[in-house]
């Protein structure tokens, strides 16, 4: 089993001054090495890929690519699940004053409330922060590995690796749904909808 996780928003709380309402991590789920060999070829013979030379990432692609690409990878095997936190329902201080510990706690939480999907998964996350916290959060993520969940836990940058641009999209369709400053906000959302199995509102 295959995990590439992903992010949308960021963890700080200083909304006045730009940080994002809402914080949206995605786990983009493959039952087997086969699946995710074969949405890589998809990927890469899609339309979307024949106009988008570049990266894929949600919020830099025109709507045109989002609809081509959703369209396309959706024909895949793959399940999304996602954890979405709406920072003013946060409390606790250390969460809301520490970023790391932020993502760290998610990122468990997600897992941890996996609805038994997850079974020797190899896990790879998009590769940001600095190389102690990605060190710390690989550890604690492996700790699981004692009940079977997790098997392995790697970082890797998105530009190389398709399928944590796949996670990019996904969670950016989510996230979308939630801002109502934008026309349409669940139109992507909707197109992904056969691929959702579940998104947790987190209280």
């Amino acid at each position: 089993m295959l995990v590439f996780i992903d992010e949308s928003g960021d963890p700080g709380f200083k909304l006045l001054k730009g940080a994002s309402p809402v914080f949206v991590l995605v786990m983009v789920i493959f039952d087997c090495a086969d699946d995710a060999r074969a949405m890589d070829d998809l990927i890469a013979k899609s339309k979307a890929r024949r106009i988008h030379k570049g990266e894929f990432k949600f919020n830099k692609c025109r709507d045109e690519i989002r609809d081509l690409y959703f369209d396309e990878v959706t024909r895949g095997n793959f399940r999304v699940r996602a954890i979405v936190v709406k920072k003013e329902l946060i409390y606790s201080p250390r969460l809301q004053s520490d970023k790391e510990v932020f993502y760290e706690y998610f990122v468990k939480a997600m897992i941890r409330n996996d609805g038994g999907t997850l079974q020797n998964a190899k896990i790879v996350i998009d590769g940001s922060g600095d190389r102690e916290f990605r060190q710390n959060l690989a550890a604690a993520l492996r700790r699981r590995m004692k009940d079977g969940v997790v098997k392995d836990v790697r970082f890797k940058d998105s530009d190389a690796v398709p399928l944590i641009q796949l996670a990019d999209m996904c969670v950016g369709a989510i996230a979308r749904s939630y801002r109502n400053d934008r026309a349409n906000p669940c139109r992507w959302r909707e197109k992904l909808r056969p691929r959702i199995e579940d998104v947790w509102n987190f209280r």
